[in-house]
């Protein structure tokens, strides 16, 4: 037995993909974007960003990081080095401590990339 298809659904497999119609992310921004997630796939990366968002001047210096994520300090540095390189925060060496600060608007710009 043959089985024929009816007009509205040959028509309806026509038309199954959507056009895009909007802005497409660039590869360079995607990039960009891709590095800053990348970042942000990590809970202590996580943790670490939040620390600094807390503290009462909007600073924390390395010193004062490693006790709440309980690692150690070479270990620290690492996951701050990343958030750095990913844009969502910034290093100041003040002798020998390092200070970081979350980059204000990071996060929003990231998921930018992703809005239509």
């Amino acid at each position: 037995m043959a089985t024929t298809l009816s007009s509205s659904t040959t028509e309806d497999a026509g038309t199954c993909c959507a056009t895009v119609t909007g802005d497409v992310i660039s590869f360079e921004a995607a990039e960009r974007a891709a590095r800053t997630f990348k970042a942000l796939g990590d809970p202590t990366r996580l943790r670490l960003l939040s620390l600094i968002a807390a503290s009462d001047n909007g600073e924390a210096c390395i010193c004062d990081l490693t006790e709440p994520v309980g690692l150690s300090q070479p270990t620290v540095s690492h996951h701050m080095k990343s958030l750095v390189e990913a844009g969502l925060a910034t290093r100041e060496q003040r002798g020998r401590w390092a200070y970081y600060r979350v980059v204000t608007g990071a996060l929003d710009a990231a998921s930018h990339a992703l809005r239509p």
